[in-house]
């Protein structure tokens, strides 16, 4: 079956208000949806990455560049991903239309990894 990856990019201020135990309460959220997958035998992975915009790298010329994270002019950060089975896009994107990130002003970039 077809792999695909959830790209989960948010906005740092969706959570920035969040008292401890609605944190919290997002968290179990996720890890219920991340579970209702896991049961069907359609959960990869998943993971949350910190809050740090990472690094970029290119070469031009010869020279490897290394430079923070691609999001410097953008307000969406990538929060985390999943990785799942599904036939098809359809299926991927009906598996992720119930992923609380969509709750919390986030979106969903679904990939399909080249099983090659």
């Amino acid at each position: 079956m077809p792999k695909f990856v959830l790209l989960l990019h948010d906005q740092p201020k969706s959570f920035a208000t969040m008292s401890p135990a609605e944190m919290q309460a997002v968290v179990q959220r996720y890890m219920a949806w991340g579970q209702s997958l896991r049961d069907r035998d359609l959960l990869v992975e998943g993971t949350k990455l910190t809050s740090d915009p990472g690094r970029v790298m290119r070469r031009t010329k010869g020279e490897v560049l290394v430079s923070d994270g691609p999001y410097l002019e953008s307000k969406e950060v990538m929060g985390g991903l999943f990785v799942i089975k599904a036939a098809d896009y359809d299926e991927a994107v009906r598996l992720a239309h119930d992923c609380p990130h969509l709750d919390y002003s986030g979106a969903i970039e679904v990939r399909q990894v080249d099983g090659r």
